[in-house]
């Protein structure tokens, strides 16, 4: 993929039901194999207690760059594509899940579009969001602070990291 021609975005992904690892390894493949969007950096992998909905179990989270020649709402539609894919079905919100997948930036986008909202509306607030994306973006600048700061002022309680290595999707 022509790099002039990219765009560079960051994803979150999650879950806690079945394989929750195995879901984000299989979409982080399934993307880097698409003509129009490559992986261009994965976090380490973390395990995190459930927020929002704190009576399930521990989730497992990481973050991703890639590239993409896609458009926001259309890197979107892939995402939730993968998602239905991994039989992913929304019950509840902040509910148990098989794997998600959120558009967290577009290069420097900013839009609140019904569909999508960039930068995502809540990662700021989130520890489960900003380690990872601290691993491969802390200079990334959001709402004009860098990833790295904002992540000082979060809630990381219970978050451990559960494999240290950038590269557990391509083995998973």
């Amino acid at each position: 993929m022509p790099e002039a021609t990219s765009q560079s975005a960051t994803l979150g992904l999650g879950g806690n039901i079945g394989d929750p690892v195995k879901a984000m390894a299989a979409a982080l493949q399934r993307l880097d194999e698409r003509d129009d969007c490559r992986v261009t950096a994965v976090s380490r992998l973390y395990r995190t207690p459930p927020w929002g909905k704190t009576d399930q179990s521990f989730f497992f989270n990481a973050c991703a760059a890639v590239a993409t020649r896609l458009p926001p709402e259309a890197l979107l539609d892939v995402c939730l594509s993968i998602e239905r894919e991994m039989k992913r079905e929304r019950v509840e919100r902040w509910g148990p899940r098989t794997l998600d997948i959120d558009v967290l930036t577009y290069g420097n986008v900013v839009q609140q579009a019904p569909r999508l909202e960039l930068p995502h509306p809540r990662m700021t607030d989130r520890g489960f969001v900003l380690m990872p994306l601290a691993d491969i973006a802390p200079g990334l600048l959001v709402r004009g602070r860098p990833v790295s700061d904002w992540l000082l002022d979060a809630d990381v309680t219970g978050i451990e990291v559960a494999d240290d290595s950038g590269d557990w999707w391509r083995s998973a």
